[in-house]
This record gives structure tokens, C-alpha cells and sequence, in this order.
């Protein structure tokens, strides 16, 4: 990767305040938000012992890359398509994959560092235990991160404008937020609804994490469902993607 590419992407990214905020700061925000509540402090036999507020943590964890992949970075790619910037890029030592890996490297870091951030505001404002068998939970995370960047590389390919891209991306968010748990926690969801969303990207991620939360293996089944999401969506990126 061109480090040059990079750091010129991560100053673009500190310049726009809308995609800090809503990828670093509002998942963060809406977990503090809802901590507020008073009912969601208190055990709740549905949710096995656990609190409301227990169970949105890894609501808030998969929130910051689900926005940054789906209403962030195919806007910027598409619209550095339709400005030309890929095209005269193929004509400089510097390729256009450059560009793109950059991308990926700057909205996979925000995803970890909004991570990151809802897990200690998590423990420090609300006492929500920190992830008991880490290393699942570090592993589940990085594969949710890649399924999401694949999802917005797609998202990207299909797009012929920023237009469509902020259309398709919208139309593709919202059933996403849901199967992550936003809505309806994924462990309050009947078990039909469970099993079905627990084969999408986020539903696979949020059981995972939640496995992984509380101690256990993440689960080799919604580990899978994530590397299978993240295989076919790049697949499908790489074939659509079009420079120009």
C-alpha cells in the first residue's frame, strides 16, 4: 500500500465531521443514551440474568462499521469514480487498488477504535463486563470489520453515482441495523427470527460476540457465516468494480 495514499485519506477522513461523528461518536453516544434509561440497568430473566444495557454493547460495537461501510466509504470511492480521480490514478505509478485498500485501512480502523470506545464507556459508565474469552471476541471483530468493508466494496461496485451509492447503501443499512440488533436485541428475538438473521453478516456477528462476551467460544457456525459473507462480497466487488 502507498503510504502516501494513506495518509492523505486519513486527513480527508479527520476533515468531515459528519463520518466522525456517526462512526466514532454516535454508537458510543446512543449506548450512554440508552445505559440512562433505568430499566435497561436491570436484570431481565429473558435475557438470561443479563441487563438491556448488557446486550446493546455489542449493538454499539457493530453500529460504527455498519455506518462507515454502507453510508461513508461507497460514497467517497463512487465519488472519486465519478470525478475521474480512479482514472487518471491508472496513468501514476500510484494504482488505483492503492486508493482502495486505503479506504479500507482507514474505515477498519475507525471500526476498531468506535469498538473500542463503546467497550470501555460500556464498563466504565455502566459495569458491563469486558469480554471474558478475548480472544474470540478480538477474532469475531476483525472478521465483522472485513464482512463490512466487503459489503461497501459491493455497494461500491454496483453504484454508477453517488446518488445511487447513498440510495443503495440507505436501502441496505437499515435491514442491517435490524439484524444486528438495534431494533430487537438478536438474544430477545424469537428463535425462527434468531436462526434466519443469525445467517446474515451482523446477526452471525452479534451472536458471535455475544458468545464471546460471555465466556464462550464464539461459535465455528457464525464464525463461518462472517468468512463466507466476506469471501462472496469481495468476490462480487472485484468482478463489478469499475474504475471509470
Amino acid at each position: 500500500m502507498n503510504t502516501a495514499v494513506l495518509r492523505a485519506e486519513l486527513r480527508l477522513f479527520r476533515r468531515e465531521p459528519g463520518a466522525l461523528f456517526w462512526i466514532l461518536a454516535f454508537p458510543t453516544l446512543l449506548l450512554v443514551i440508552l445505559g440512562s434509561i433505568p430499566g435497561f440497568r436491570h436484570h431481565e430473566a429473558d435475557l438470561g440474568g443479563l441487563r438491556t444495557i448488557d446486550v446493546y454493547v455489542p449493538v454499539a460495537v457493530l453500529l460504527g462499521m455498519i455506518v462507515g461501510a454502507l453510508q461513508s466509504m461507497p460514497q467517497n470511492l463512487t465519488g472519486y469514480r465519478e470525478r475521474g480521480i480512479l482514472r487518471r490514478m491508472s496513468a501514476t505509478p500510484v494504482r488505483p487498488t492503492a486508493l482502495l485498500s486505503a479506504q479500507m485501512v482507514v474505515y477498519g480502523t475507525a471500526a476498531l477504535a468506535s469498538a473500542l470506545c463503546a467497550l470501555i464507556v460500556g464498563r466504565l459508565a455502566f459495569d458491563v463486563r469486558l469480554p471474558e474469552q478475548a480472544f474470540g471476541y478480538l477474532l469475531a471483530l476483525l472478521l465483522a470489520i472485513l464482512a463490512a468493508l466487503a459489503l461497501g466494496a459491493m455497494v461500491s461496485a454496483l453504484s454508477r453515482t453517488t446518488k445511487i451509492a447513498g440510495a443503495v447503501g440507505s436501502a441496505v443499512f437499515f435491514p442491517m441495523m435490524f439484524c444486528a440488533g438495534v431494533w430487537i436485541p438478536v438474544n430477545s428475538m424469537p428463535d425462527v427470527m434468531a436462526r434466519i438473521v443469525g445467517y446474515t453478516p451482523f446477526g452471525a456477528a452479534a451472536e458471535a460476540l455475544n458468545r464471546a462476551a460471555a465466556g464462550h467460544w464464539p461459535g465455528w457456525t457464525h464464525l463461518g457465516v462472517l468468512v463466507a459473507w466476506t469471501v462472496l462480497l469481495t468476490v462480487g466487488a472485484s468482478r463489478w468494480f469499475r474504475w471509470e
